[in-house]
């Protein structure tokens, strides 16, 4: 199994309208500007000048600091202190001030995979054939979930599949087949798919036997499922368990495994039988995570570095007035609500004076562990880390803090800052169990869910394919990352679901434009497949 990363989802909240702030003048009115009909909660103001070259003069002179300028309106967008934005209304050279209101988000998040993988194209728009029966061997499924109800899913009788204190069955649930509901995340074939579940890890996301495992394999056959999802393995084979998925390979199931989170080049099982599916995890960039296994027996890659997705629980939580930000609990922090004054902390690489302050600290420097003690001893309330780069971070303390911590994303940081500094926040890490929150891990358990999905995706368009022309159409066609030809790191590359659709319904693989990843002598539109600065791309 995978431990746990997670990344920040700022979902919908009210959204602000318009503020009218022109007022109407004759020609004995006073010549000065309009005052803003509303006070910016955020302290940024946009600001309409009827002489753009003053621009400067004018916001210095008030003390203001320019967010964004519109030259093509004469206008700039200003943070300013509330008293100021009413003297600069008045200012001669000024035509009037409004408050620059909030535009967010109305709909769900796409995860960055959803696309990588080629499941948003509109060949997948609609069901061609039949929903295909994936098979989740996992943790359990959480049903109260908000962002998979409708789903058609069923579950090993007798067993307690339909509840998962650990998550990680959720979050694997969530990548296959989050709806497409208009909240939180959607998955990569929620319209072709129908789930069976099968539980073999507890509440403690502790470990199960090969045995347990060729079971749970039988369950999924006798429920019907053509695809089986296993983001679990070990470091040591099976006779047994081998001998039971080369059965199920050759009565038509694909069996589809994590290739392991070691980094190093050992096997796992079962990904590493020939009859599975071994799944590495690449991230955003298509380059393969560190921890990612590599070795003979990785086929194929996808998606596995800050997937968003489902979890049973609560989301930890920032919020400032009426805006609230998804983010986690930094492992090993507080569990804990508590309210303070939000202040900037810089890297928090030094102890400042935040008594009973909620801290805002940018990642970098120094550790997580570190910049929590910091705020600790500075006596601040809790600390909420922002990223350095875009999206989310791994968080961890390695031990325990007396305070809340938790991490949130680049974009929700730059989002915070300046315009809610000073303000009353408040952190909340305490987790409503069960719930329908939304966390972003790692792992190549997240990789494989966007593979076996892709298989069933492909699968709704004719039910009469075979698993090995499944397969051979995602080899086939899959992006070819790292070395020329399938290598220990990526195997044959990413995962592609159109460019493998294409190829099963004759087209061939999708060839690939000037610049394309290619294999050598194959692939491209026009040209040839050559090397460039060590990679293989058409020319």
């Amino acid at each position: 199994m995978t431990s746990k990363l997670r990344r920040p989802l700022t979902l919908v909240f009210a959204s602000f309208g318009l503020v009218a702030c022109a007022i109407g003048a004759d020609e004995h009115a006073e010549d000065v500007g309009a005052a803003p009909a509303a006070i910016s909660e955020d302290g940024r103001y946009i600001v309409k000048f009827k002489d753009w070259s003053r621009r400067g003069q004018v916001i210095a002179g008030a003390g203001g600091k320019v967010a964004r300028e519109l030259p093509a309106h004469a206008a700039s967008a200003v943070y300013l202190p509330d008293v100021a934005a009413e003297a600069l209304s008045k200012n001669p050279h000024v035509e009037y001030v409004e408050v620059d209101p909030r535009r967010e988000l109305q709909a769900e998040v796409t995860p960055y995979g959803i696309a990588m993988v080629q499941a948003d194209d509109d060949a997948f728009a609609s069901l061609v054939s039949d929903r295909i029966k994936v098979c989740i061997i996992d943790s359990g499924f959480h049903t109260g979930h908000e962002d998979l109800q409708g789903l058609p899913v069923t579950g090993e009788p007798g067993t307690s599949w339909s509840t998962d204190g650990c998550g990680h069955g959720t979050h694997v649930a969530g990548t296959i087949a989050a709806v497409n509901n208009e909240l939180g995340v959607v998955g990569v074939a929620p319209n072709n798919v129908s789930l069976h579940i099968v539980k073999v890890f507890g509440d403690g996301c502790s470990w199960t036997y090969a045995s347990d495992l060729v079971a749970a394999l039988n369950e999924c056959r006798e429920a019907g499922a053509r695809v089986v999802n296993m983001s679990l393995g070990g470091s040591f084979s099976s006779k047994t368990e081998q001998a039971a998925f080369d059965e199920a390979d050759a009565d038509g199931v694909l069996s589809v495994a994590a290739a392991g989170n070691g980094g190093n080049k050992q096997t796992s099982y079962p990904a590493g039988y020939a009859s599975v599916m071994s799944v590495a995890a690449i991230d955003a960039n298509k380059v393969k995570a560190a921890f990612s296994q590599s070795n003979a027996d990785v086929e194929i890659s996808a998606p596995g570095v800050n997937v968003l997705s489902t979890v049973p629980w609560s989301s930890s939580t920032v919020t400032v007035g009426s805006d609230t930000y998804m983010g986690t609990l930094i492992e090993g922090a507080a569990e804990a609500s508590v309210t303070g004054a939000l202040v900037d902390g810089g890297l928090c690489d030094s102890v400042g004076a935040w008594a009973g302050k909620l801290v805002l600290c940018q990642r970098g420097v120094i550790s997580f562990a570190d910049k929590v003690d910091n705020v600790t001893e500075g006596g601040g309330a809790g600390a909420v880390i922002h990223n350095n780069v875009s999206g989310g971070f791994a968080g961890t303390l390695n031990g325990t803090s007396s305070i809340p911590a938790i991490g949130i994303s680049m974009e929700d940081g730059q989002a915070l800052l300046p315009g809610s500094i000073g303000k009353s926040a408040t952190l909340n890490t305490i987790l409503a169990k069960p719930g329908s929150g939304y966390e972003a891990w790692d792992g190549t358990s997240m990789a494989t869910p966007h593979v076996a999905a892709v298989a069933a995706l492909l699968w709704s368009h004719d039910a009469a394919w075979t698993n090995k022309d499944i397969r051979n159409a995602i080899t086939s066609t899959a992006e070819d990352l790292g070395a020329a030809g399938r290598d220990t790191s990526y195997g044959f590359g990413l995962v592609r679901a159109r460019a493998a659709l294409d190829f099963l319904l004759g087209g061939g693989p999708t060839c690939g434009a000037a610049g394309a990843s290619c294999s050598a002598g194959s692939d491209c539109c026009s040209g040839s497949c050559g090397k460039v600065k060590g990679k293989w791309v058409c020319k």
